[in-house]
């Protein structure tokens, strides 16, 4: 009995301290340089404000955040790394809209969209803007409508990828506008650009940073920006409920994530530096210049975040009749 009593003692003694040791490990973290996946180019909208946030968090806690851009299978690529990865801290990443996306549309995903991922913040929403081939008639979203019943499948508009926001908001627009824009998918939004300012596409819906400067120089024209509420970025250009399709509310967002199973300790020190440095008066200027709207939140607040939007993009999945492939 004596025996029994002085095993169970040990084992307390042993759970005290594997607490007292995590708890150390999480005053301390990160006591190694941390790896920040975007499973985008360098350059986009997405790497920009990774790449903001990252100095930061670099300058703060005196730790090298490594930035490594993994591109590729409309994002699972670098998703696929953030899944699979040790659940400890030292490896993050930026994910996008079609991380919510993806489950609805594509079978054997190697990872579990729910269970192989902990929500750590949200950092920005983007609103889209619907850019037009400058040499194109329409200077309103009524009159691109009625230009493009007049030419059914004549056409075309440009996409950053397949299930990035930009295709999902045009197909919706074709959706509820009853017409029919032929999607030509491009691997990245710079040569989308490239080909609309050179009419080879007429129309693109994309985060501002990428078409301001041309719709600036007059090379692209704005007809109308996707949220419920104007983008920061273009604060004359009206929105799509504006100009006669009430409801029409899509955007994109980019979010931190970590593998699944997160510490506690560690993933509230993670989430609460993520979202102070997302709400610094001088960040919050440099991400609306990319025509984001900053939001920094806890991973309690964005892990409903994410559950919401998994529920509202299947069901446009579902009105736009996309099938998984």
């Amino acid at each position: 009995m004596q025996f029994v009593r002085t095993g169970f003692a040990v084992a307390l003694a042993l759970v005290a301290n594997a607490t007292v040791i995590g708890s150390v490990d999480a005053q301390q973290y990160p006591t190694r340089p941390i790896r920040w996946i975007v499973p985008v180019p360098a350059g986009s909208t997405t790497d920009i404000v990774t790449r903001l946030v990252a100095q930061k968090m670099n300058d703060a806690w005196a730790q090298q955040i490594v930035v490594d851009n993994r591109p590729g299978g409309v994002f699972t690529v670098g998703s696929e790394i953030v899944a699979k990865a040790p659940s400890d801290g030292y490896t993050i990443g930026t994910l996008l809209t079609p991380h919510v996306v993806n489950p609805f549309v594509l079978k054997n995903l190697p990872y579990n969209t729910e269970r192989d991922f902990t929500p750590v913040s949200l950092m920005v929403i983007v609103p889209g803007v619907m850019s037009m081939y400058s040499g194109l008639g329409p200077n309103t979203l009524k009159e691109v409508i009625a230009l493009a019943k007049a030419k059914p499948g004549q056409l075309n508009y440009g996409s950053p990828g397949p299930l990035t926001s930009g295709h999902l908001s045009m197909e919706l627009l074709n959706l509820q506008a009853g017409i029919n824009i032929t999607h030509i998918p491009y691997k990245g939004g710079a040569p989308a650009i490239i080909d609309l300012i050179g009419g080879r596409i007429q129309f693109m819906i994309s985060g501002p940073p990428g078409v301001l400067p041309h719709i600036k120089a007059g090379r692209l024209r704005p007809i109308a920006t996707t949220a419920a509420k104007r983008s920061p970025g273009l604060p004359d250009v009206p929105t799509f409920a504006e100009s006669g399709l009430p409801g029409f509310d899509t955007y994109e967002w980019y979010g931190v994530f970590a593998p699944g199973r997160m510490p506690k300790a560690v993933l509230t020190k993670l989430s609460g530096e993520i979202a102070r440095i997302i709400r610094l008066p001088e960040m919050s200027d440099k991400l609306a210049a990319q025509g984001a709207i900053p939001v920094g939140n806890s991973a309690d607040e964005f892990a409903r975040f994410v559950k919401s939007e998994m529920d509202q993009w299947g069901k446009v999945v579902q009105k736009i009749g996309l099938k998984p492939d």
